[in-house]
């Protein structure tokens, strides 16, 4: 029988927040490194980061990351558009937290590694060249490296 725990879900719940506010504390500290004239576009790259790979993680990430093995390189394309993501856990990943919970975690850390990643932009890149760049890392790069992990 599957029972989902109260206070796991509350746990990881708290933990994704922290990560979350983990952005928006590296929004704050990248914004301080800048130039006065680049503060607000700093603190955005991060912002703008954070909207980004959450909507390419729902489309595409997390099944790349997460889905079932292709050739040890890719995960299969299970959950799609978060297709079978929902309140009940996947034994696969947890077995007392529900689905979502541990996908939105999961999001979370995509987010701050390629956040972390915009500091070398600080100044030099375009809004769009970022934009670009930071999709294109999160799927080429961090999405198979996830699901060798």
């Amino acid at each position: 029988m599957i029972e989902i725990s109260a206070g796991d879900t509350a746990w990881i719940m708290v933990c994704t927040a922290l990560v979350m506010l983990m952005t928006h504390g590296l929004a704050l500290f990248y914004g301080g490194m800048v130039r006065k004239k680049n503060i607000l576009s700093m603190m955005a790259l991060c912002f703008l980061t954070l909207t980004l790979v959450s909507v390419q993680w729902v489309l595409i990430g997390y099944t790349l990351a997460f889905g079932t093995d292709i050739s040890g390189v890719i995960g299969g394309m299970d959950f799609l558009f978060f297709k079978g993501v929902g309140q009940l856990p996947n034994p696969d990943f947890s077995d007392n937290i529900p689905h979502i919970a541990f996908s939105i975690f999961q999001m979370m850390f995509a987010v701050i590694t390629v956040a972390i990643i915009g500091s070398a932009f600080a100044e030099r890149a375009k809004f769009g060249s970022y934009a670009i760049f930071a999709l294109l890392w999160v799927t080429i790069v961090y999405c198979p490296i996830a699901h060798w992990v």
